[in-house]
């Protein structure tokens, strides 16, 4: 298959599926114009989240067998109108799942023993007991919404901690076991200390937390978030930080984010962003959850190898 990398990727990918006799063009700065004029010659489209893979370019891509995006969200693609055009539409969330998992992890514990605070006083020569004193997470109820690779790579992760980890997924059942409990939302709303997010971007999880979401919660709670940024309102966050109903978050993505995610939409930073940017009951990073040295690597190896199933 002749194969359009529109976006850079590990190049153990490109050189798995050169080895394995196919045509990988590297073409990372292409514009909208030179898709469109080329994208006919081409089986398969690799990105990344840079560019929008829209109708216009799949119209135009007469002989796409696939569309194949390295990483796990898979909002930049037009996925429904793709497939009735019969292409298949690939992605690697077994790749960074695990990366994802531990980085929640990372975020909570730090939040709760109030570590990067004690870690920039320690280095001013400053040091402060009492006034760090964390809390743990044993005994705690984690509720987790959305249990596909993300989900149950972090409820894997939470075994160890002595917690109840009850989780809402609409669209599965029957996957409770030993440790986690399938739950309602309800049920989450009742008894959860911690809610933690797993869900793509859609319709219909834009904005899932907002403060109606927030509110229905019996006690305060802390926020993990890292699935997308526009899952969650932060104006609405910020508004229950300062009235205490959220206790605390963690936030991997944020809404201000540029489409490729590598980068703020700095200009005009709303008041909330700058909020947050203050608040010691906020951990913040660059939406680098899954963005390790091993999961970099496992996204190329699933995608290389899912591509590779494709019949042409």
């Amino acid at each position: 298959m002749n194969i359009l990398f529109l976006d850079s990727n590990h190049p153990l990918l490109h050189e798995t599926l050169q080895k394995a006799g196919h045509i990988c063009d590297l073409n990372y700065q292409w514009t909208k114009d030179e898709i469109l004029n080329s994208i006919h010659l081409y089986d398969g489209i690799v990105i990344r989240s840079k560019i929008k893979i829209t109708k216009e370019i799949i119209d135009k891509a007469l002989k796409l067998k696939f569309i194949a995006r390295a990483g796990a969200g898979m909002e930049n693609i037009d996925v429904e109108y793709a497939e009735s055009k019969g292409v298949q539409c690939l992605h690697a969330p077994e790749g960074n799942r695990d990366a994802v998992a531990e980085h929640a992890i990372g975020m909570l514990l730090s939040l709760f023993n109030n570590l990067c605070r004690a870690n920039k006083e320690v280095r001013k020569g400053k040091w402060i007991r009492e006034g760090n004193r964390g809390i743990e997470l044993m005994g705690k109820t984690v509720g987790i919404i959305g249990y596909g690779n993300m989900g149950s790579a972090f409820a894997e992760r939470l075994k160890g901690f002595g917690v109840t980890v009850l989780v809402y997924d609409k669209y599965k059942s029957n996957f409770g076991n030993d440790f986690i409990i399938e739950s309602t939302l309800d049920s989450i709303f009742e008894q959860a200390d911690v809610i933690s997010l797993h869900t793509p971007l859609t319709e219909e999880t834009h904005y899932m937390i907002n403060d109606s979401f927030i509110n229905n919660f019996k006690k305060n709670i802390y926020i993990i978030n890292t699935a997308r940024g526009k899952c969650l309102n932060t104006a609405d966050l910020v508004k229950n930080i300062k009235s205490g109903k959220v206790a605390g978050a963690c936030l991997d993505v944020l809404e201000y984010e540029v489409l490729s995610f590598e980068n703020l939409n700095v200009v005009n930073l709303p008041e909330p962003f700058q909020y947050l940017m203050q608040s010691e009951k906020v951990m913040l990073s660059p939406h680098i959850g899954g963005w390790t040295i091993e999961s970099n690597q496992k996204i190329a190896s699933v995608l290389a190898e899912k591509i590779e199933k494709i019949s042409y």
